[in-house]
């Protein structure tokens, strides 16, 4: 009898890393040219791509970081990373410096100044075929970062074929979202998942009723729309499903977008109808923001377990 394949990872997450430096507890948002003191000070490895495989490690998922960082930063790295049960292996170094967020958040929403560093070489890291075949050793690909129509063209094919579902946030890329060139890219993943400002730039309308018509009238697979407070809703087979969040003391919103889309690829990889899936992916976007930093809150499966009996089956 023929033995099974059973691929390495579950999860290979690729996209843009950065050492984030996180203010928190403003008493008012900063006017320009105003002073304004934290309350709260983070230095944490970020980026979409570090915060959901961590996620989906905290949840006992076997995951794959690929990405670009500083040399200078290796070790700092690598001991953060082993704590969240998150292997280096899959992560390139670069002469070029370690890409730096600056976070100014608040209980509510958040404000990001960035330098790209290293990152400005990711996209032709994923021309590597050694690279490609990496991200194919995984029964699920998340992009966190916007693929060129090009590339998405010459990747995506590569990984379904090898048996790989996929994922894409393309984060805050106006340019990306508003280019009817990567509605394509929208159509060949597995999984569209944008938040709602990401959502009303591809669609061009900020209401809920406008993306779900694009999303219908542009074939889609399946999309989710992340709301914040006011929950999720996700499309899928025509199909309009919606949760609302648990209740939680807010800190920290940074990164709750990318433990939401650790929960739901972890409902995704356990066959869980979308709309289930929700439920998880609500739940770790919520937990995230409960401290400082987009790590440190991140849930273990048996807390994700508990909230979610008590805010979705009470």
């Amino acid at each position: 009898m023929a033995i099974p394949h059973v691929k390495p990872w579950d999860v290979a997450v690729v996209g843009e890393i950065f050492a984030d430096h996180v203010f928190t507890g403003f008493p008012h948002w900063p006017r320009p040219g105003e002073e304004v003191i934290a309350q709260g000070y983070v230095r944490e490895l970020g980026g979409g791509s570090v915060n959901t495989a961590c996620g989906l490690s905290r949840l006992g998922r076997r995951v794959r970081l690929v990405g670009l960082i500083g040399d200078a930063d290796f070790d700092w790295f690598e001991h953060r990373l082993s704590e969240f049960g998150v292997g280096i292996g899959g992560i390139r170094l670069e002469h070029d410096g370690t890409g730096i967020t600056v976070s100014v958040s608040m209980r509510d929403d958040r404000t990001f100044f960035t330098y790209p560093g290293a990152n400005r070489g990711l996209a032709e890291l994923l021309t590597v075929p050694a690279v490609v075949s990496d991200l194919a050793a995984a029964r699920h690909v998340h992009f966190a970062m916007p693929l060129s129509r090009e590339l998405a063209a010459s990747v995506l094919p590569v990984l379904r074929a090898a048996g790989c579902t996929t994922s894409i946030d393309v984060g805050h890329s106006p340019e990306w979202l508003r280019d009817p060139a990567n509605i394509a890219t929208c159509r060949d993943v597995d999984l569209f998942l944008p938040n709602a400002a990401e959502a009303a730039l591809a669609c061009g309308d900020a209401s809920v009723e406008a993306y779900v018509a694009w999303v219908l009238d542009n074939g889609l697979a399946r999309a989710v729309l992340k709301r914040g407070a006011q929950g999720a809703l996700a499309v899928a087979g025509g199909v309009l499903s919606s949760v609302a969040p648990p209740t939680v003391d807010a800190v920290d919103t940074t990164g709750a977008g990318d433990a939401f889309n650790a929960g739901l690829i972890d409902g995704w990889l356990d066959d869980e109808p979308l709309g289930r899936a929700l439920e998880r992916a609500c739940i770790c976007g919520a937990l995230c923001s409960t401290a400082p930093g987009a790590l440190e809150a991140l849930p273990h499966s048996p807390q994700l377990r508990t909230l979610r009996e008590q805010t979705y089956r009470s």
